[in-house]
């Protein structure tokens, strides 16, 4: 168990750093941020801050020693980076999750064997390879970079075979995955914590809704097709946090279909779709997170009370929170950054218990 006063050290500095450095101090921590970016609205709110590269060892090892045990807000960290610090101080989670999420091909075929069931997909090494895919799959289907891609980034929708040039060089050339289209009424997450002792907590499943690849709300209570299929894709991601040996916040996208819950992809880190626990959960994802790396029991993950909204600001939308500074009912959330950039995640706004005005 971490003694209040030690450091947490947290790799990436983002709006999810920025909220996790915030629950820890709250739980009586320190917060050491590296990142390679010179803006950084985590560092803004922590005690320390290191602007390295990722492949930086000598400043990584002096990282290492600054901190008491390490962990991270997005899923794009190099897995050297975590091989290299795991030698030299704890990481939570480890580097497994994190390789997995990294590759989705490597994520599909891990999720498949555990007993899920992704969407149809085939691999996609070459443009030679996508047309072989399209007649395995057909059209319509989703072509997407094996690595990297978020928000709809590194994705090209294929209507008809016809397309396969367009999509290829949208995507840039890149070795991808085929996804064949799959029929859902809506889309939910899973966001669970594990213990270090295996415990493992769920909060409730909101539906999302994206808008260009980008979430735009996550809601409470969800359509009664999401409830019916939730208790399916929690067992599904707690049997992927205990093959991980997990620690920490993990969080698992799903369609909700008329064949049952659709596995989408995975993301080891706190997640876009909790940020409405801060303030609708008795304790946040960010909270638990932070418990949960260091050693401390679990914060309950049970619902406050109904309806609750978060809504995204993104770009432009950032300049709305005078007006909704002006709702009474309404909990905002600015992540400070400066450039205002059209599908920027920049803000968010929560309300708990009524509906947006």
């Amino acid at each position: 168990m971490l003694a209040p006063g030690s450091t947490i050290g947290i790799l990436g500095g983002g709006q999810l750093g920025r909220m996790l450095g915030l629950a820890a101090a709250q739980l009586g921590y320190k917060v050491h941020i590296y990142a390679p970016d010179a803006e950084s609205v985590a560092a803004e709110v922590t005690a320390h801050h290191s602007q390295a590269a990722w492949d930086d060892e000598p400043r990584l090892a002096a990282f290492a020693a600054a901190c008491d045990v390490v962990t991270y807000e997005f899923e794009n960290v190099p897995v050297d980076t975590v091989r290299f610090l795991s030698g030299h101080v704890t990481v939570r989670p480890g580097m497994a999750g994190l390789k997995i999420a990294q590759d989705r091909l490597e994520e599909k075929t891990f999720v498949a064997g555990l007993g899920g069931r992704p969407a149809p997909f085939a691999a996609v090494p070459d443009r030679a390879a996508l047309d072989a895919a399209l007649a395995e799959l057909g059209a319509p289907a989703i072509l997407k970079t094996v690595r990297m891609g978020y928000d709809g980034k590194g994705q090209a929708r294929i209507v008809a075979p016809a397309d396969a040039d367009a999509a290829w060089e949208a995507i840039g050339r890149h070795a991808a995955v085929l996804e064949g289209f799959v029929t859902f009424a809506h889309e939910f997450s899973v966001i669970l914590v594990r213990g270090i002792d295996g415990e493992v907590r769920f909060w409730d499943s909101p539906v999302n809704v994206h808008e260009d690849g980008i979430l735009a709300t996550s809601s409470l209570p969800p359509p009664q097709i999401i409830l019916d299929q939730q208790d399916e894709a929690r067992a599904l991601m707690a049997k992927i946090a205990a093959e991980l040996d997990y620690v920490g916040v993990l969080t698992g996208e799903f369609f909700a279909t008329e064949d049952g819950p659709v596995f989408n992809e995975m993301a080891p880190r706190v997640h876009n779709s909790g940020h409405w626990t801060i303030e609708g959960a008795v304790a946040s994802q960010f909270a638990n997170h932070i418990r949960a790396v260091a050693g401390l029991p679990l914060g309950s993950t049970e619902t406050a009370t109904l309806p609750v909204t978060m809504h995204n600001l993104i770009g432009g939308g950032i300049e709305t929170v005078p007006a909704l500074l002006a709702d009474e009912n309404c909990h905002v959330h600015h992540y400070s950054k400066t450039a205002v950039r059209e599908g920027r995640k920049l803000g968010h706004a929560t309300w708990v218990g009524a509906s947006p005005a």
